[in-house]
């Protein structure tokens, strides 16, 4: 059997996932789908709608075969390291070509810009040093020195999301020297960071803030959605009383952070030059996670990066911890239907790691961290329900027949 990998989080799963799906499908011909999802927390440092198990069961009904789990501690980093360890899972997991969604839609584009950084590497370097001494965060001096030394448009315009995460997938496959075809189609009629439905395909981030708003009645948002994801979506409110957003977690983490030392606070991933000065100072007048973020942002600071350091704060995430130097040691498995049943049987036998399903399955310091992680994310449930919710991570994964 040959297999398409996509690299996604399905935050929820909507018509342009779908979409994206059957176009890797047609595009490579697979015989299955195997997807690398972020867990709870997700690469741009927010907890995801609803858990990893309801958004991978919501995967596998939207058309995928088989959805295992991106480590923690590459699911919440900037793209470079993102990209790394989901292009690694993929690789492991014995796929033979990569499909990934961008405002570019022609691979070539990505290819040959990742060619041409290669050939002026020292000197994208020095523009990268310069604009970060600036005062600009590592994503927006990575884009200026691309830009400077290529133009903006010349060859790949590198200030769009997805463009950005298609070259470091392509970066990732190229640099590991993996023997992985990297594809991409275009995203249609929406952006990625658009707030407002317009149609039936629509972003993820429309779509959270319909439902947040609008929880018991949005045809918009139900008319973006598969019915089977609209209804893993209520039945997981139903169960656990909530659909998780920054708000709910925003008590726990003002305790979290007036409760540290300024000494373990600077122990934690993601905080460099003092920040924790600047976060504790915050804290005292803080009275929402809104606020918050709104007094602790910066150019160098972004939105997204500060979103991360809490995530890590929360999950207790240090620096020590987070040691990406470190072998995946294993694959986990989310979800999967007869095809990745088959699939999996087909690799389990030639895969250089283990598949694994439970998280107490085998001893490794990232699965350490996805248990931090696993009860940070249920920590705002009853205590009950916290239990029962956590308890799927010591059970077998979710199997679609």
């Amino acid at each position: 059997m040959e297999a398409c990998g996509l690299i996604v989080e399905y935050n929820p799963f909507h018509y342009g996932h779908q979409y994206h799906l059957k176009q890797a499908r047609e595009k490579t011909d697979a015989d299955c789908i195997v997807a690398v999802m972020s867990g709870n927390f997700l690469q741009r440092g927010e907890p995801a709608i609803m858990d990893k198990y309801n958004r991978a069961k919501a995967a596998i009904l939207g058309g995928a075969d088989l959805v295992v789990e991106l480590p923690y501690v590459y699911a919440v980093q900037h793209s470079d390291y993102f990209a790394k360890g989901a292009i690694d899972m993929l690789y492991h997991s014995g796929v033979s070509a990569v499909c990934f969604g961008s405002e570019a839609g022609i691979i070539d584009s990505f290819s040959d810009a990742y060619q041409h950084q290669k050939e002026h590497q020292n000197q994208y370097e020095s523009f990268v040093k310069k604009y970060l001494n600036k005062g600009h965060a590592y994503p927006d001096a990575a884009t200026k020195a691309y830009q400077h030394i290529f133009g903006i448009s010349d060859i790949l315009d590198v200030s769009r999301p997805n463009n950005i995460l298609g070259l470091s997938y392509v970066r990732a496959i190229k640099d590991a020297h993996y023997p992985i075809k990297p594809i991409t189609i275009k995203r249609i009629e929406n952006n990625y960071h658009d707030t407002a439905i317009t149609g039936n395909i629509a972003s993820a981030t429309s779509i959270r803030k319909e439902v947040l708003n609008n929880p018991t009645a949005s045809k918009a948002a139900a008319e973006a959605m598969p019915e089977t994801t609209s209804d893993i979506l209520q039945s997981y409110k139903h169960a656990s009383g909530y659909w998780h957003d920054w708000e709910l977690y925003f008590s726990f983490l003002k305790y979290r952070v007036q409760t540290m030392t300024l000494a373990e606070l600077q122990q934690i991933e993601g905080i460099v030059e003092g920040l924790e000065h600047r976060i504790v100072r915050t804290a005292m007048e803080a009275s929402s996670f809104q606020g918050w973020m709104t007094a602790l942002k910066t150019k160098r600071y972004t939105w997204t990066r500060l979103q991360r350091i809490f995530v890590h704060i929360l999950t207790n995430t240090r620096k020590e911890d987070n040691i990406l130097g470190t072998q995946t040691g294993y694959i986990r498995v989310l979800a999967m239907n007869k095809t990745g049943q088959a699939y999996l049987n087909q690799q389990k036998k030639k895969a250089d790691l283990p598949f694994i399903t439970k998280i107490n399955q085998i001893k490794h310091p990232f699965l350490e961290i996805e248990e931090r992680a696993a009860k940070a994310y249920y920590s705002i449930l009853p205590g009950k329900k916290q239990r029962d919710f956590f308890l799927q991570e010591i059970k077998s994964p979710i199997i679609i027949k």
